[in-house]
């Protein structure tokens, strides 16, 4: 897949902010922290367009990000960060579930965990929430460049035992580093185009 274009098109927190032209969707989903804004960044080939930030839930909106005019990145906010109040947690939350009941454009949606660790709770909580809606999802496990060859095997296991997955249900290893696992998303991306 060739990236052309990429504009960052609406800043959304509800739905009458959301894009009107009824390209297709692909949600990124995942923990503060997680990597999602450099996965971003490794799928449309630039360097800081979607920004990062060395402080944890930074992004508290929709952020729609239009690729080559013919489709959305969608980043939402990270869940699971401690310093971000119950409040503001609980407002990201219903923005986030209010996209995911009302939205037809939505066509697949990336779950991010981080390879390096067990998978969470709230990692465990979101995959349960997602697969609820009936979503498609694909797991995307970021940071695996960090993790040495020895230990993947057991890494693997590891993030198959806590995401609960069956034999049918597989994960994506990716690596921002060594560009792992983006020809992989590029296919599920343009599957739906």
């Amino acid at each position: 897949m060739k990236i052309d274009t990429v504009e960052l098109k609406n800043i959304a927190v509800r739905q009458s902010q959301y894009p009107t032209d009824n390209n297709p969707e692909f949600l990124l989903v995942g923990r503060s922290n997680v990597g999602k804004s450099s996965f971003i960044n490794t799928l449309i080939n630039r360097k800081n367009f979607a920004r990062t930030s060395s402080k944890p839930g930074k992004t508290q909106t929709l952020n729609f990000y239009h690729i080559n005019e013919k489709f959305y990145l969608i980043d939402v906010p990270g869940y699971g960060y401690a310093k971000v109040d119950k409040a503001t947690s609980k407002k990201m939350g219903l923005m986030i579930e209010e996209y995911l009941k009302n939205r037809e454009n939505l066509k697949h949606v990336f779950l991010l965990v981080d390879y390096r660790h067990k998978p969470t709770e709230d990692d465990v909580l979101m995959l349960n929430f997602l697969k609820y809606y009936n979503l498609k999802i694909t797991i995307v496990t970021t940071k695996y460049d960090k993790v040495t060859k020895n230990n993947r095997i057991k890494q693997d296991k590891l993030i198959r035992d806590t995401l609960k997955l069956n034999e049918n249900e597989n994960f994506i290893p990716f690596s921002t580093i060594t560009k792992k696992g983006r020809e992989e998303i590029y296919e599920i991306l343009a599957s739906y185009l």
